[in-house]
């Protein structure tokens, strides 16, 4: 196999570009063939396919020799060339692999780091574009605390801090994950995904509900316990559109899809409302409310529940008027019927 075939293969095997990967070689080769020759001018070396050892040395024609590593005497050039002229370069055919051991080993290094660089040059270059989206992938293995995920030719970091806790990350097993940065480290580039951001449930709503894609329906708000609960807030700009109708689509399928990817992880998708007391009891369905007190200037919201209500308002560990507050951002406080009629016989007496 000779230079240009490997470098092809090279090249598929890393998903990089042959021109480029040509040109980070050719530097590597100049540097190699600079310190086999101990030269320390500018050393122009191109891959020539049409020469045996596959590459040429550019040398400058000069009238006085100084360096003929790089240089070449009017003489000698005109053997190469018969109407050779003084600041012409003329290619010299240079075996790589006779530049001896520690330049091979520099020359090894040099493509080593090119080609490094290439690739997370091209890492960067895909993955900036996609950085608030989500993207498909497959487990591929654990290192430390963190799990990678194989997306195309890539793997992808799911740090410790970003994973939910139900996930099993089998090997192989396929999921999607939210893209939340990319990091520069002293090794490069390093792409951050997240499983347990809010956005990643807004996303995969906006990919499952065309009604979202075309501006029909809007999602104002996410709240999200990763793994446990979330609830979805979404308003209609089209009077003819049932906003949840169309997040939770024709007997659920929409929403099942999601809680799929997600399991056991339950969705919420309650509809958004302008006015603060109806937003907040639409935030603690399926909870009945009876009565809602605000307080605007604390944000913070009264509200009186049935007694068999009360559990299911707030929610196991008080899951349900956490996830509600937060996605409505008014602080509320619950209290059953007969809680409510005690307190205020207290306030009264």
């Amino acid at each position: 196999m000779n230079l240009m075939q490997e470098l092809q293969q090279i090249a598929v095997e890393r998903d990089l570009s042959v021109d480029e990967l040509i040109a980070e070689l050719e530097q590597a080769l100049a540097v190699a063939y600079k310190k086999y020759k101990g030269a320390t001018g500018e050393i122009t070396l191109r891959l020539d396919s049409n020469v045996k050892s596959g590459a040429v040395i550019e040398k400058e024609v000069v009238g006085e020799l100084l360096d003929p590593s790089f240089q070449m005497s009017l003489e000698v050039a005109r053997k190469y060339k018969e109407d050779a002229q003084i600041g012409d370069f003329i290619p010299v055919e240079v075996d790589p692999n006779a530049f001896g051991r520690i330049a091979a080993q520099t020359c090894k290094q040099v493509l080593s780091q090119k080609l490094r660089e290439a690739e997370l040059r091209r890492i960067h270059d895909q993955f900036s574009e996609k950085v608030g989206d989500v993207v498909s992938g497959t487990v591929a293995r654990r290192e430390d605390s963190s799990v990678l995920i194989q997306v195309n030719r890539h793997e992808i970091e799911l740090p410790k801090r970003e994973q939910v806790g139900t996930d099993d990350y089998r090997p192989n097993e396929r999921l999607r994950v939210y893209i939340l940065k990319i990091e520069e480290t002293s090794r490069g580039f390093k792409v951050i995904a997240s499983r347990s951001h809010p956005n990643l449930i807004r996303k995969l709503l906006e990919i499952e509900v065309p009604e979202i894609a075309d501006g029909l329906v809007e999602i104002v708000s996410v709240a999200r316990e990763p793994g446990q609960r979330s609830k979805i807030a979404v308003v209609s700009h089209d009077e003819r559109v049932d906003a949840v109708g169309a997040c939770v689509g024709q007997r659920g399928t929409r929403i099942q899809v999601l809680m799929d990817e997600l399991r056991p992880e339950k969705i919420d998708v309650v509809p958004f409302s302008t006015d603060a007391k109806t937003y907040i009891i639409n935030a603690l369905s399926p909870a009945k409310v009876n009565t809602i007190k605000l307080d605007p200037e604390n944000q913070s919201a009264y509200v009186v529940v049935p007694d068999s209500q009360l559990s299911l308002a707030i929610g196991r560990g008080g899951q349900n008027v956490r996830l509600a507050a937060r996605l409505t951002e008014w602080k509320i406080d619950i209290r059953s019927e007969s809680q409510a009629a005690e307190e205020k016989g207290k306030a009264t007496s």
